[in-house]
Formats: C-alpha cells, structure tokens, sequence
C-alpha cells in the first residue's frame, strides 16, 4: 500500500472512516474481553513530542504495546531536533529505523514538512490548527451512543482552535453540522476551513448555538502556547461557560463532550462535565480504541 499520513482530519474519505470506525469496534470488543490481539507485532512506533501529554502519549503508547508492537518516546529537549537537526533530515533518518511515526508539535507546517520526507505514515497527535484524532474519538463515541451522526447537529462554544478546524472537516466528511460561538476577537480563521464547508453556521450567542442541537463540545479557553492571553481570555470568554441552562436548550438526550483536561468554573461547569449527559470518560478512553485502528490501517492496509 502507498504510504498514507494522517495529518488532517479530512485526509481520508468517508469509506476510509467508515473502515477505521469498525474495526474500532471490533479492537474494542477484544479488549474488553481480554482476547489478545497482535497485528503490529516487531513493529515499532516513534512518538515524537514537543508539546506535553497526558491522553495522547497513554493511549497511543499503550495501543501499539496492545497491538504486539513497541511504542518510543521521544521529546525534541532530548533529541536532536531540539538543537536545530533539519526537519527533513530527521524525517529521513528516523523513517528507515520504524514503522509509524507520530508527532505532537506546534505548528501545521512542521508536521507537513516532516511527512513529505517520511518513508512511512505520520500521524499528527497535534498541532495549533489540527487535532484530528481527538475528533476521530469524539466522532466514534458519538456513533457508538446515539447512532450515526450523519444530518446531526453539534454546537462549538468556545476558542476557534484546533479542535474546531477538525470538527468543520468532520462535518464535511459525515455529513453533519457545528453551530459555532466564539467570543468577539477569538473567530474562525477563514484560511483554515475550505471555502467550500457550508456545514457550519456562526452564533455570537451561545445559548443560542445550543438550540436543538445533538452534541455540545468546549475545550479549554487557553490552550498550550497561550499562555500569556490567559488574563484576558478569562475576561474575553466570559458568558461562554457550557452550563445547565445552555445543556438546557439542547435536545433531551444531548451528549455532552470536553477532549480534556478541563477547568471546571471556566469552560465547563461541574454539573455538566459530572452530570448524566456527559461522556468525557468514554471519549478519554476512546482515543486508545481509534487509535489502534488507525495504527492497523495505516500500518497494514485494510484488514477484516
């Protein structure tokens, strides 16, 4: 198989998806019964980290261990990319001694760069504009709750980020729609989201993005790396809280989401984020099942 990365989320199309999805079911399946399964065995995953990690670096470390495979960790302060070694250079010394590779970094560029010089898949664990397997998670949980998400609605409210330029490609690749509310300065940047995504409408109130809808998701207000606007983000984002009264105007049975970690107060109050409409555990613990799907099909092609 031609070697195919997963930078973005709308890297694959909908039959790749509807594959990954499945098998995920099934890799599920086995690990909650305790059936060993070993595809990736002598195969080996490089995780190269420059941003810190809780989720990402647990659930794809231990899915290439449960998969047979060996998982290493790497962190650019203690590498050579951290003293200035070229990305592309990297990319090619370390592409002939692995299998998979998968980068947690700042920027979009430097992951592109990296796989346009890899000789095997490159997985973006993320980056400030993408964080595509956090969504593929959100996306699979959704499914395996409620049922498909196709003609569904998911309301974003919060900082335009990394999520929520992958949760507008996932709305294109499934055939769903986000109702967007951003505070006044912090909206979506039209250069990250095609211009021809008509699946999404922008609210400045966001109770109102909450009408209806099938799925609320947030995030943190300041993210990695902005750590300086966190003084005026509290101040800008006020008023953007996913409380009782805005789960409220969603439907009955709507699911509440947080990729994590969370700052209850903040983005999210208690009562939702503990509450019966929350499922951020089943979420958490999902980014280890999608992830071994993706490592099985990205490693070994389309296995049944």
């Amino acid at each position: 198989m031609a070697i195919k990365h997963y930078l973005q989320f709308s890297d694959f199309t909908l039959d790749e998806y509807e594959h990954v999805i499945e098998r995920t079911r099934v890799i599920k399946r086995k690990f909650k019964n305790y059936e060993p399964y070993h595809p990736l065995a002598d195969r080996t995953l490089v995780m190269v980290f420059e941003k810190n990690s809780t989720r990402t670096r647990l659930s794809f470390e231990a899915g290439m261990h449960q998969l047979g495979g060996a998982a290493i960790y790497l962190n650019t302060r203690d590498s050579q990319l951290g003293r200035g070694e070229p990305i592309e250079d990297a990319a090619q010394v370390m592409s002939r001694m692995c299998d998979v590779i998968m980068i947690r970094t700042f920027g979009q560029e430097i992951i592109d760069r990296f796989a346009a010089y890899s000789r095997v898949p490159v997985i973006n664990g993320l980056t400030n504009e993408h964080h595509p397997c956090q969504v593929l998670a959100d996306v699979f949980t959704y499914i395996e709750q409620r049922g498909s998400i196709q003609g569904k609605t998911v309301a974003w409210i919060g900082d335009a980020n990394n999520m929520l330029y992958s949760w507008l490609q996932a709305a294109e690749v499934f055939g769903f729609h986000v109702n967007v509310s951003t505070p006044k300065g912090y909206d979506i940047d039209p250069q990250l989201v095609s211009p021809r995504n008509q699946r999404y409408t922008v609210f400045a109130n966001p109770g109102d993005a909450c009408d209806g809808v099938d799925l609320v998701t947030t995030d943190v207000w300041t993210s990695m790396g902005y750590e300086d606007e966190n003084a005026a983000r509290l101040k800008a984002f006020d008023g953007w809280i996913v409380d009782s009264a805005k789960m409220a105007r969603a439907k009955a049975d709507a699911l509440f989401m947080h990729c994590l970690p969370a700052h209850r107060g903040e983005e999210v109050s208690a009562e939702v984020i503990d509450g019966p409409q929350s499922v951020v555990w089943n979420e958490a613990e999902n980014r280890l099942h999608v992830q071994k799907a993706l490592l099985e099909y990205l490693v070994l092609g389309k296995v049944s």
